[in-house]
């Protein structure tokens, strides 16, 4: 398997895809002569023409409404966001529009579209561009959400939203764009709604996503060193969640972490923490315990930031308070 970066698999993705299908179109702020904020769309406008690499005006909730008429009309968009902080102002075309047109049409129309881009905190771009939006959107049926960790689940996942017929949140995380892994060759495709064990264990289980899931990673290798050893499963996408493979890794460990990027209140990791707690309530010897941010909008000087952000120590602390 060739080795890449989190950052080109998903540019090696979308020309896979638009070579293999004429109506796969990109549309967002400079992803044309610009070529992209993180450069993900570098060399697309050449390849592709201004047709099918679309430059569009500072207007969220214009081009993103104008995708979802498109996907309704045959197309199949992926939309860039320079940040999902930047999607509020269109949270309604897709809440509204596109989350609920399969459900109005009784099934006839659907909005197969991809809206793609970087969410999370952890590179100083401050308080109004660093919040993890997976639970706001996560809310509402209609929409998919993922939020993969690697390389590899980028290549996936994204190759099967853009193959879908609905409408897909993908949630990339701007921390892990230089991040280095194997991708798998060939029509690699990761469906929605199927976690991942990351590391096997017996005496806890450690749930995370995104980003988390290398801090989470690196929390088990360091309690490993003490014989600690923890089941660590990658959630990859929030809806659906794999709650089967998160069950039964704690019906085997009997303890649980759930860990999230995002503030604590009514956040991703609460609803995991609260399936686990209905379903294996009997299988428990301890409490849920999550892991979370900060109750603070983000900070910009770097050495606060990281105050706010969960770490590899944060996770370890609450594995081992799950075992006392």
């Amino acid at each position: 398997m060739p080795e890449m970066t989190y950052r080109d698999a998903i540019k090696t993705t979308l020309v896979e895809e638009m070579d293999r299908n004429p109506n796969v179109i990109l549309m967002g702020e400079d992803i044309g002569v610009y070529q992209g904020t993180f450069r993900i769309t570098e060399g697309l406008l050449d390849k592709y023409g201004p047709r099918r690499v679309v430059d569009t005006p500072i207007s969220e909730l214009g081009f993103i409404g104008a995708g979802i008429g498109m996907a309704m009309l045959g197309l199949r968009p992926v939309i860039e966001v320079m940040t999902w902080n930047f999607s509020l102002p269109a949270a309604d075309q897709i809440i509204q529009n596109a989350a609920k047109i399969r459900y109005f049409s009784g099934g006839q129309v659907g909005v197969p579209m991809v809206i793609r881009g970087p969410n999370g905190a952890g590179v100083q771009l401050s308080a109004q561009h660093s919040q993890s939006l997976e639970s706001f959107y996560g809310h509402f049926p209609g929409l998919k959400v993922a939020a993969p960790s690697t390389p590899a689940d980028v290549k996936g996942l994204l190759r099967a939203a853009i193959r879908g017929e609905d409408p897909v949140i993908f949630l990339e995380h701007a921390g892990l764009y230089g991040h280095k892994d194997d991708v798998p060759e060939n029509d690699y495709v990761v469906p929605f709604g199927k976690a991942r064990i990351a590391r096997a264990g017996r005496d806890a289980t450690v749930i995370a996503y995104s980003r988390m899931l290398h801090f989470a990673l690196a929390a088990a290798e360091s309690l490993a060193r003490d014989g600690i050893e923890c089941e660590v499963v990658d959630l990859r996408s929030l809806r659906p969640i794999d709650y089967e493979t998160v069950i039964a890794s704690v019906r085997r460990t009997h303890r649980a972490v759930v860990v999230q990027e995002q503030w604590r209140l009514f956040g991703a990791a609460g609803e995991v923490a609260a399936e686990i707690a209905e379903r294996c309530f009997d299988d428990l010897d301890a409490p849920v315990t999550r892991v979370t941010g900060a109750d603070v909008p983000m900070p910009y000087a770097r050495s606060i930031e990281l105050m706010a952000i969960p770490h590899e120590q944060d996770i370890a602390e609450a594995v081992r308070r799950a075992l006392s």
